[in-house]
């Protein structure tokens, strides 16, 4: 047996080491335990990071002193801004990234930290003592303990590949097994397991593809950083390509859906609505001409690209088909079939909003166990239950993060209070306060969380506040700077906005639609270094963000009226039925979070407030 650590933490994958960094980011003494040492930090299906609200988890993450946003900008080869010409609530940064260099990036960074040490075996079973988790033994009988443990398994709980309806591997992915004992050993602690499946599209030689029949996606000219803390040098910067699935790929798909491991009755679990397969797009919308397909880069030193929007699990004779049936592909080679993979996840319900198991101290979840999907959301959560872990080791308070105080907090909330029957995948319409919760004041809204559990040094928590000084500085100096008509006017005029007749604060005109900030400050002598985003978007949506915060002052409320953990929710009889089930099920730490159970009704809540309120006088008159 060896010395115990502060946290154990199961797996490798974004989920993991995110946990793992962080959790030695707080100065616990933490152990990763992976099947594979070489794939620590490997982006199993698309080679990107970010996309709508996923990249602002990414910068969220950073912001708290994790590692993603960091390894996005050691390997990310083609960055793009999403939704530049909607409103700053859906504006989502998007790096296509060289699949190695992220791996090593990873790795690399982790271990940075001088309290995490990595070890390469397969967690067999759990070592309990007063029914608490106290540590994990391996399938070669090493024994490791630790006061909390991290899993993290990502699909390699029973996971199973599908390529068609006769060929089914035991795998966690295409080349790695799959994680049985853990998933026995979980299942045995009492945990409900359900099934979910996600997939993948086939990969192809990139040098036997017809550009010239494709469309070409450059990224964005400007430098972007994902991370808050670093300014890394980018590798070099590549395009993207656009094509189409039409008519012959829906014929062959109709023709062969008997044999697709989905249709053909091979796979039980549900799969992602949001990234359907090709099957499902073409069975489910019967009305659409074609389907995008982007053929992204999967490295700046292979030629192999990745064939977003293609993802299936139909026979690999099948998938090469298709290909040859998209414009541009007709001669390509295929260098990996895709395939579908089932996989155990644990309802997330059995989970507190810190990521720790209800019913089995010093176990907590993190990643698609938990029915998500995505990287993004498996290292917001790695995040959450990295530090929470640590704080229970250290005897720290533990971190619960608001629905108005990061998206994070929002897609753990959502995961706890209304569980999943789908993968979960985050988006910007799942929170109320997605205007408070953009990319651009990930730092500024999780610095003090940051600072409150020691999760930046000395130079990242200098470096942090002086950027946010200079935010501030430049929304002070654009509001108390007046412009004279002769210097602004011709910029007005190009943006088709009235001229003024007198000088004008530099705040004032910025309001205008199509005039910005920027250009405002650099016509007045003053250069604001590209620290202006933040200041701008107070000062166009100022009036539409000081509403948000009232309604978040407001949510604060409910939250703030703490449920009693032992409420017999089923003996009240002034609750609907549906309601008591619902509410005794998810055991709601809090009136906010028991309202946005579904099945919950205002007339519910407000009974239970009542209810609450009367045991609360009840114990009073007694003491």
């Amino acid at each position: 047996m060896t010395t115990p650590y502060h946290v154990l933490v199961i797996g490798g994958g974004h989920a993991g080491t995110e946990a793992a960094c962080l959790a030695a980011r707080m100065g616990a003494r933490t152990l990763l335990i992976t099947q594979s040492i070489e794939t620590i930090g490997q982006m199993s299906c698309n080679p990107a990071i970010g996309g709508i609200a996923k990249g602002t988890v990414a910068r969220e993450v950073d912001a708290l002193g994790g590692i993603m946003g960091r390894a996005t900008d050691r390997a990310g080869i083609q960055f793009r801004m999403l939704n530049r010409s909607k409103g700053p609530a859906v504006w989502s940064p998007r790096a296509q990234c060289d699949r190695g260099l992220y791996r090593r990036a990873v790795r690399s960074l982790l271990e940075r930290q001088p309290l995490v040490e990595i070890v390469q075996g397969t967690v067999a079973r759990f070592v309990m003592e007063g029914g608490a988790v106290i540590g994990v033994t391996t399938l070669d009988g090493r024994r490791y303990d630790g006061v909390s443990i991290i899993v993290t398994a990502g699909t390699f709980l029973r996971g199973k590949i599908h390529m068609g309806t006769d060929v089914r591997l035991p795998a966690g992915r295409a080349g790695d097994q799959p994680a049985v004992e853990l998933a026995e050993a979980l299942e045995q602690q009492g945990l409900r397991t359900e099934r979910f499946k996600t997939g993948t599209p086939p990969r192809i030689d990139g040098r036997t593809v017809d550009f010239s029949k494709l469309s070409r996606q450059d990224g964005d000219a400007k430098p972007y950083w994902f991370s808050f803390h670093e300014r890394a040098e980018h590798p070099a910067q590549v395009p993207c390509w656009l094509t189409w699935a039409g008519a012959p790929v829906r014929e062959i798909i109709l023709e062969n859906l008997e044999r697709s491991a989905l249709y053909g009755g091979a796979i039980s679990g549900r799969g992602p609505r949001y990234c359907p397969s090709v099957e499902d797009k073409i069975v489910k919308f019967p009305d659409a001409e074609r389907h995008q397909i982007f053929l992204e880069p999967e490295g700046l030193e292979t030629s192999e690209m990745y064939v977003n929007g293609l993802s299936t699990s139909l026979p690999a004779d099948v998938q090469l088909a298709m290909l040859h049936s998209v414009p541009g592909l007709e001669h390509v080679r295929m260098t990996r079939p895709g395939y579908a993979i089932e996989y155990d996840y644990f309802p997330p319900t059995q989970l507190s909003r810190t990521l720790e198991l209800r019913e089995i101290p010093g176990l907590f979840l993190a990643g698609q166990v938990n029915g998500t999907t995505g990287y993004e959301e498996a290292a917001g959560q790695g995040a959450v239950a990295g530090i929470n872990a640590a704080a229970r080791a250290l005897d720290r308070e533990p971190l619960v993060l608001k629905r108005d105080e990061a998206f994070v907090g929002t897609l753990v909330d959502d995961l706890v209070s209304r569980g999943v029957d789908e993968p979960y995948r985050l988006f910007t319409s799942r929170s109320e306060y997605r205007l408070l919760l953009r990319q651009d004041n990930a730092l500024r809204r999780l610095l003090p969380v940051a600072e409150r559990y020691g999760l930046l040094n000395g130079s990242e928590l200098r470096n942090a506040h002086e950027r946010l000084r200079r935010e501030e500085e430049i929304l002070t100096v654009s509001r108390e700077t007046a412009i004279a008509p002769a210097v602004v006017n011709d910029l007005l005029a190009g943006a088709e906005s009235r001229e003024i007749a007198e000088p004008a604060r530099i705040a004032e005109l910025a309001k205008r639609p199509g005039v910005g900030l920027g250009e405002l400050l650099a016509l007045a002598g003053i250069d604001p270094h590209g620290d202006e985003e933040w200041a701008e978007i107070e000062v166009k949506y100022g009036g539409y963000l000081a509403r948000e915060r009232e309604a978040a002052t407001r949510l604060q409320e409910m939250e703030g009226f703490v449920l009693p953990p032992s409420l017999p929710y089923t003996d009240l009889l002034a609750l609907s039925f549906e309601a008591r089930q619902k509410l005794d099920a998810a055991r709601p730490e809090s009136l906010g979070q028991a309202g946005r159970i579904p099945g919950v009704s205002p007339a519910d809540l407000q009974a239970l407030v009542l209810e609450v309120l009367k045991r609360r006088g009840t114990r009073a008159a007694e003491s």
